[in-house]
């Protein structure tokens, strides 16, 4: 009996070690590079491609050209969900959103998928220093366990400096208060939010230049979000009088109701208008606000790239810098994102991998999913299974993409792009659509025309609602 016992206790012994194993090879990947990258994850807020290094000539951004031209640019990247919080979260977690997750801007990651190894997670996992400086997620609180160092700054979300913007807005963090939507202020760098993000980068990369532990640290800069506060300087980048509105300013009779939204982010501003159009002075004033605070952020993220080349760290990081979603500038006669549009839901990115890219362009159609897959194989990790992106590392080995496709999704709209075609479908829990959208890029780049209800491409319009749900596969309607 004694001997049974033993040969039971000893068994259970072993099959307990085998299934801690199984879940600790499943939950911590490998390490199989010899060679471990650093990472330097620059996430910008509301950043939409209207950038010198993408053809806008008339935006003063130097310091990203000259990233740029060292990295592989992605002409054609789209972020699963144009909303910040949900459109963070995808990113992170490498999943898509379904019909009641990565919903929001309220969007937290440990609450919509808990199970989920996060990015940031995962290189904690395989012993990298991770660090979350400013807007990495929507909240500084999400993911929490998977940081070594979580910082953001003190103080009122919308950070005004003008007396008068700092009394009208009162104690409101959210933009409900009086204030201005844009602030130009005779201050330094360092009084707004993202100079502070800066010079804490700075410091982290010092710190961090003597670790034996490679490091991913993720830097959130806030502008341009709303409210377009800059330094005088960047404003003065800018000659209002040659400010000009975009091609696409108006909406055309054929679009669903639905594609349009009455922009409540920016209608909670003091001096915007609660209903109707907004003046086209005003919206030259908020795009010239807008540059700014584009040329501002530029400056900031120089810096952290001079540092990091300063302590000799550039040759042994990988540098990825991404807006979260696409931003209307007027486009459509639409301000802020939330809608399925090309201006909302395509995205800057560029990546430098040292010794591999060296300033070329791509038109492969990337999705935001994409991302994590591709640093784990850059750094040589093992990808968990929950993670539903594509490795882009062919493209950046230099070969072609054999995918020509992304969906993007918001509420009850999901938007396939394949190819140069924009299709779009609202649906309720049914999956019958109710509205539907279609534009081709190669004779309408500014999406004018609405073909879905043509006659002419009925039988186009079938097959992409087809391959819509295909390519989104069995979570098209899920309700997890």
């Amino acid at each position: 009996m004694k001997i049974i016992t033993k040969l039971f206790l000893h068994y259970l012994i072993i099959s307990v070690l085998l299934i801690s194993c199984k879940t600790d090879k499943k939950e911590v990947a490998i390490n199989t590079n010899n060679t471990p990258k650093n990472i330097l994850f620059i996430a910008v807020d509301d950043l939409r491609p209207e950038l010198n290094f993408y053809g806008a000539k008339h935006i003063k951004s130097p310091n990203l050209d000259q990233l740029a031209g060292e990295s592989l640019v992605f002409n054609r990247a789209y972020c699963n969900v144009p909303v910040c919080g949900a459109s963070r979260a995808s990113l992170l977690t490498g999943m898509r959103p379904t019909r009641n997750r990565f919903i929001n801007y309220k969007t937290r990651a440990d609450v919509d998928v808990p199970y989920a190894i996060s990015l940031p997670k995962l290189l904690k996992q395989n012993g990298y220093t991770t660090i979350s400086t400013g807007k990495i997620y929507h909240t500084n609180e999400d993911d929490s366990l998977s940081w070594n160092e979580r910082w953001f700054p003190k103080g009122n979300i919308r950070n005004y400096q003008l007396e008068k913007n700092i009394v009208e807005n009162g104690k409101a963090n959210l933009a409900m208060g009086g204030a201005s939507a844009f602030e130009m202020a005779a201050v330094n760098d360092t009084a707004y939010f993202d100079g502070k993000i800066a010079q804490k980068g700075i410091a982290d990369l010092k710190k961090l230049k003597n670790s034996k532990q490679p490091f991913f640290l993720a830097l959130g800069f806030m502008k341009p979000h709303l409210p377009f506060n800059a330094p005088k300087k960047y404003w003065d980048l800018y000659d209002r009088n040659q400010i000009e509105l975009p091609e696409s300013y108006l909406q055309p009779k054929t679009t669903p109701k639905k594609a349009f939204h009455n922009f409540g982010e920016l209608r909670n501003y003091g001096n915007i208008p609660r209903k109707g159009q907004i003046s086209d002075d005003l919206a030259k004033e908020l795009i010239h606000g807008y540059y700014a605070c584009v040329s501002y952020v530029d400056a900031q993220i120089g810096l952290v790239l001079d540092e990091l080349k300063r302590l000799e760290l550039e040759d042994d990081t990988i540098v990825i810098l991404w807006g979260d979603h696409g931003w209307n500038l007027g486009d459509h006669k639409l301000w802020c994102k939330h809608v399925t549009f090309e201006t909302a839901l395509r995205t800057p990115l560029i990546i430098k991998v040292p010794g591999k890219t060296k300033g070329t362009k791509t038109e492969a159609i990337t999705e935001y999913i994409d991302i994590y897959p591709s640093l784990t194989e850059l750094i040589g990790l093992e990808t968990p299974d929950t993670v539903e992106g594509k490795s882009f590392v062919p493209i950046i080995n230099g070969k072609d993409s054999d995918k020509d496709w992304a969906v993007s999704k918001f509420k009850d709209a999901v938007t396939l792009i394949k190819g140069d075609l924009f299709y779009t479908e609202w649906t309720k829990d049914d999956g019958v659509a109710y509205e539907r959208m279609l534009f081709d890029h190669k004779t309408d780049p500014l999406e004018l025309d609405n073909l879905a209800e043509k006659p002419a491409y009925q039988e186009k319009v079938k097959a992409l609602a087809l391959e819509l749900r295909e390519k989104w596969g069995e979570d098209f309607l899920s309700k997890n």
